[in-house]
C-alpha cells in the first residue's frame, strides 16, 4: 500500500461503490460461517479467522493467525500510517457469536440471506458486521492508494462471547508487541441512530463500560432425609441469599461518562440540569427523558441477576450444598462497594466468590478522540445528535485496557424508525439493513483516515 491523494480526507466520502458491494457481501458470507460459541471451549472461529486473512492479504497486509488453542484463531494486521512519530489506533471485533436456534428464527440463523433490503442472521450486528464494515474500507484503500495518518492494528478475535481468555485476553497477555504504540481503539457497542422522539435521533457512541462481575454462591448445610426437619437446608439458605440479592436496588452512582451523558440528554430535551448538583433525583430526571432514558437507565447503578441454581440429585434427599450464579455488574470506581454489598446480602450460611471478572471502563468525552468521532457521524447525518454512552455489558475493549489502549465503542449504523438495536444482541431474527452498512463503511472510512 503506497501514499496516494489524501485530499478527500474532510470530504465526505473516499469509498467506492466496490466498497459497498463489498460490506454485503463480507457480512452475508461471515454469517455463513458458524462460529456459534456455547462456552466451555465449544466454538471453532478458525474458518472466519481465514477468511478475513484472506481479504485483508487481498488489501495489501501481512495478516498473522494467532491460537492459544487449536482452532480458536485470532487475527491481527497492521496498516502503517504515513506519521511514525503519530499513536497507533486499534480497530478490533470478534468472529464469535452467541447461539441461535433456527427453529426459532424467520430465516436460518446462519444463511447470510440478503432480503429486502436486509441482512439476516446470526452475527449481523453482534458483530460481523464491523468486521465486514472494516475489510471493505482497507480494501478501498489499497484501490485507491490510500494510507492513514497513524498506523491501525486490525484485530479479529476468538472467544468474546465466552471469557476472551482464547481471543483478546491471549493476545494482549501473549502478543503484546502486536499493539505496540496503539493509545486508542474502536470497536462495537456504539455510533448507531437512536431515535429518541419525533425529529430527534441520537448517536450513542461508547466511553465507558460497567465491569464483569460474573459470580458463584455456594451455600452449606446439613445433608439429609427429606422427610426429617432440617433447620441448616442449604437450599433454604441460598434461595433467601438469591431472593435478597434479586431484590437489591443499588443506589445511583454516577460516573463522569454518564453525567456527561445525563446533561447533554437534558439539554436536548430543553431542560437545565446540573448532573454534578449533589442531591439530584437521577430517577425523576429519567422519567423526563422519554425513550432517550433507555441508553442511561441501566448504567446508573451496580446490577445483580442472579441467572443459574444447582441443588440436590434427588427429590427425597437434603443436600448438604447447593450453588447459583448471578450475573453482577459494576461502575468504574464501585467495587469496594459491590463487595460490601455482597458480604452483607449472601449472609454468614453463604460463600460468594467471583467466576469472572473484568475492569469497568471509562474513556474521556472531551478528547480530540471522541471529537473526530463525533464529526465523522455529523458528517453524513447533520441532523443526528452524538451524546456520549456508557454500556452495560461488556466487549474485548476490557482486555486491551491492559495494554494502556483507551476503548470507544463505534459501529456507526444509521437505522430506520422501528429498528429495536438493543433486541438484535443475542436475539432472534438479527438484521441488519444494507443502507446502515453502507453508512457505516462511509463513517469508518471518514473517521479512520482522519484519526
Amino acid at each position: 500500500m503506497h501514499t496516494g491523494n489524501n485530499d478527500d480526507v474532510s470530504g465526505i466520502s473516499g469509498v467506492d461503490h466496490l466498497a459497498l458491494d463489498e460490506v454485503v457481501t463480507f457480512t452475508s458470507e461471515l454469517i455463513r460461517i458458524d462460529t456459534t460459541n456455547r462456552g466451555g471451549g465449544d466454538c471453532r472461529e478458525r474458518p472466519a479467522a481465514e477468511y478475513a486473512a484472506e481479504r485483508l492479504a487481498g488489501a495489501g497486509l501481512e495478516p498473522m493467525l494467532l491460537e492459544r488453542t487449536k482452532g480458536r484463531t485470532n487475527v491481527v494486521a497492521r496498516i502503517e500510517g504515513t506519521d511514525p512519530s503519530a499513536d497507533a489506533l486499534l480497530v478490533h471485533g470478534h468472529l464469535d457469536v452467541v447461539p441461535a436456534e433456527p427453529v426459532d428464527w424467520t430465516v436460518h440463523p446462519f444463511s447470510g440471506e440478503v432480503r429486502d433490503g436486509v441482512v439476516w442472521g446470526r452475527g449481523a450486528v453482534d458483530m460481523k458486521n464491523m468486521d465486514a464494515m472494516v475489510l471493505a474500507v482497507v480494501r478501498a484503500w489499497r484501490r485507491t492508494g490510500i494510507r492513514p495518518r497513524r498506523d491501525i492494528v486490525i484485530a479479529y478475535t476468538a472467544d468474546e462471547e465466552a471469557s476472551a481468555e482464547d481471543g483478546s485476553g491471549f493476545l494482549a497477555d501473549h502478543h503484546p508487541e502486536l499493539f505496540e504504540g496503539c493509545t486508542e481503539g474502536i470497536s462495537e457497542s456504539g455510533a448507531f441512530s437512536f431515535h429518541a422522539a419525533p425529529g430527534m435521533t441520537l448517536y450513542p457512541i461508547g466511553a465507558g463500560e460497567r465491569g464483569t462481575a460474573w459470580l458463584k454462591l455456594t451455600a452449606h448445610g446439613r445433608a439429609g432425609h427429606g422427610s426429617k426437619v432440617n433447620r441448616t437446608n442449604a437450599v433454604t439458605r441460598l434461595a433467601a441469599a438469591i431472593a435478597r440479592i434479586g431484590e437489591h436496588e443499588w443506589p445511583v452512582r454516577l460516573t463522569p461518562t454518564v453525567r456527561a451523558a445525563l446533561s447533554e440528554l437534558a439539554a436536548l430535551h430543553g431542560l437545565t440540569v446540573d448532573a454534578g448538583a449533589p442531591g439530584l433525583d437521577v430517577d425523576a430526571l429519567l422519567g423526563k427523558l422519554g425513550r432517550a432514558a433507555l441508553l442511561v437507565e441501566p448504567v446508573v447503578r451496580n446490577s445483580t441477576n442472579p441467572t443459574m441454581l444447582e441443588a440436590g440429585y434427588k427429590v427425597n434427599v437434603i443436600p448438604g450444598h447447593a450453588t447459583a450464579y448471578v450475573d453482577g455488574r459494576m461502575l468504574p470506581g464501585t467495587e469496594d462497594e459491590f463487595r460490601d454489598t455482597l458480604d452483607r446480602l449472601t449472609g454468614p450460611d453463604v460463600d460468594w466468590e467471583f467466576l469472572h471478572r473484568e475492569v469497568a471502563l471509562e474513556a474521556p468525552v472531551d478528547s480530540p478522540t471522541f471529537a473526530r468521532l463525533r464529526a465523522a457521524i455529523e458528517a453524513f447525518d447533520p441532523d443526528g445528535r452524538v451524546v456520549p454512552y456508557c454500556t452495560s455489558g461488556g466487549t474485548d475493549a476490557k482486555q486491551f485496557s491492559r495494554l494502556g489502549i483507551t476503548g470507544y465503542g463505534f459501529t456507526p449504523l444509521k437505522l430506520p424508525e422501528g429498528y429495536d438495536y438493543g433486541a438484535m444482541f443475542h436475539g432472534v431474527d438479527e438484521r441488519v439493513p444494507v443502507d446502515a452498512l453502507h453508512f457505516g463503511v462511509r463513517v469508518l472510512d471518514r473517521y479512520l483516515k482522519s484519526a
